[in-house]
């Protein structure tokens, strides 16, 4: 995408692109260059009402829309996302940072719930049982809630709203997508694809715009349920107000996640993982591996095996051939990251790998950066960095590395690195967290499993994807019924 002289219409409405009503112009820019990509109107109260009341006309006409049809709108739009996956890989590396092929597989895990999405016509099915007692049948049948909205974060601007959209308009609900204003490109040109696929007016809406967006969806008495995934202080706000508000909510929040590696686990594999799970995506995805825990004799083999390769991966645009890492998506974010690194060596860590300093002046480049060292009270141990930072800690056993894991207030992706089939089980019994990786770096549950998340990673009960997004978007109702002969007589 070329940059616009003129402001992007970025919110879509009733089935039209809407000006914004706050008119309010907001720069997006390319966190590798610092160009301008694109303007686009940010939205306010005023269009988010409008979304709402959009999706509420719609609702009851798709909601007696038989699931058969509803999911041949998701078969074209499946298609048009394939046919167009280039495209929206390119204007995600633009407005992201991303390299080009981590923002093409992002695409295809948000297709990968598309698809899963089209079997709702078995996936949404109840249950019934007769003769509950003489002459009386039980029957549990699933009914859509009405308006569904979903707040998504930066990291992932394809996949994460095909988490929820897919579900949520496959079992007949209208669905409004609030992402994040820093990259509302990508979400744009797939709503343009949802237009093209035909889907009526109003089913889908997608409204640009900040907290005070947010606020009128938490507040608004015609919003049955609200999908948020983003930092755990935003995720416990959202999720307190919303359920104040009576909502269904489910908020995936930040992370810390832990790896451990054995004396027995593959080193050269290992540390080929957790830099992949390290350093992809600038560090920038909830599952990101944070902190490695070397057990035993193994830790400084595996030190140098995880900073040899750090070392040669290469930082850059990530439209750029043989780039392997992109840039963090502002300015602020690196200086944070840059501080909570610098707070981390003044209380007497060690550099084993130094990313800081990266060549030229334009970018919110840091190249892969590898810690040790770091004492437990410092603020690195326990903030979610989501930069290119790992930090590598050491302990004497097993029972000491978990104890170590459990320490952390989040629990949304721990792994285990070994050969021992009881060393993983024991890992996978113990470990306070919602995804576990065995010899895998970043633990990212397919389509058709719940994305999961414990502690501070997640508010909520039904999780993203698979069966829990179909009993997050529907309600159960159970009927009762008794057709007594005397009565069909009657008639």
């Amino acid at each position: 995408m070329t940059p616009q002289t003129a402001t992007l219409d970025a919110n879509y409405i009733g089935g039209a692109w809407q000006t914004s009503k706050t008119s309010t112009p907001l720069d997006i820019i390319n966190p590798a260059t610092g160009e301008l990509v694109a303007q686009v109107g940010l939205a306010g109260p005023a269009d988010a009402d409008a979304a709402v009341a959009a999706a509420l006309a719609a609702y009851p006409a798709w909601r007696r829309t038989p699931p058969q049809n509803r999911i041949q709108y998701l078969f074209r739009f499946r298609e048009l996302l394939l046919a167009r996956a280039k495209d929206i890989a390119r204007l995600t590396t633009q407005e992201n940072g991303k390299t080009f092929a981590e923002a093409y597989a992002e695409l295809q895990r948000g297709i990968e719930n598309v698809e899963v999405a089209c079997g709702i016509p078995t996936l949404m099915q109840g249950y019934n049982l007769e003769d509950v007692s003489s002459g009386i049948d039980e029957i549990m049948i699933r009914q859509p809630l009405g308006v569904t909205v979903a707040i998504t974060p930066f990291n992932f601007p394809s996949m994460i709203p095909l988490w929820f959209l897919p579900y949520a308009i496959a079992t007949g609900n209208t669905f409004i997508l609030k992402p994040s204003e820093r990259v509302p490109l990508t979400a744009r040109l797939i709503f343009e694809l949802l237009h093209e696929s035909g889907l009526p007016a109003g089913v889908c809406n997608l409204v640009v715009g900040g907290k005070p967006v947010v606020d009128t969806f938490l507040h608004h008495p015609d919003v049955r349920a609200i999908s948020f995934v983003g930092s755990t202080p935003v995720a416990k706000y959202i999720y307190a107000e919303g359920s104040l508000h009576g909502k269904r909510v489910q908020c995936q929040g930040g992370a810390k996640n832990y790896v451990v590696v054995m004396p027995d686990a593959d080193l050269e594999m290992t540390a080929k993982i957790v830099n992949d799970s390290a350093f992809g995506c600038a560090g920038q995805r909830c599952l990101a591996v944070s902190v490695a825990v070397a057990v035993g004799d193994v830790a400084k083999k595996f030190k140098e095996a995880v900073v040899d390769m750090a070392s040669n991966i290469r930082t850059g645009n990530g439209l750029e051939e043989g780039v392997q890492m992109g840039p963090v998506i502002t300015a602020d974010s690196k200086s944070r990251i840059l501080n909570l690194v610098d707070k981390g060596l003044q209380d007497g860590g060690k550099v084993l790998l130094d990313g800081r300093k990266v060549a030229g002046d334009v970018g919110n480049f840091i190249a892969p950066t590898i810690l040790s060292g770091i004492a437990a009270s410092n603020p690195l141990t326990s903030t979610e960095i989501f930069g290119p930072v790992l930090t590598v800690n050491e302990s004497n056993t097993l029972d000491d590395a978990i104890e170590l894991l459990s320490r952390s207030s989040f629990g949304n992706s721990a792994a285990i690195f070994t050969s021992s089939g009881a060393a993983a089980r024991k890992f996978r019994y113990e470990v306070q967290a919602g995804n576990i990786g065995v010899n895998i770096g970043v633990a990212a549950p397919m389509a058709y499993f719940p994305f999961s998340g414990w502690r501070d990673s997640f508010m909520g009960v039904l999780h993203g994807q698979g069966k829990d997004a179909i009993e997050f978007y529907t309600d159960k109702k159970v009927v009762i019924e008794r057709w007594p002969k005397e009565w069909s007589r009657k008639f």
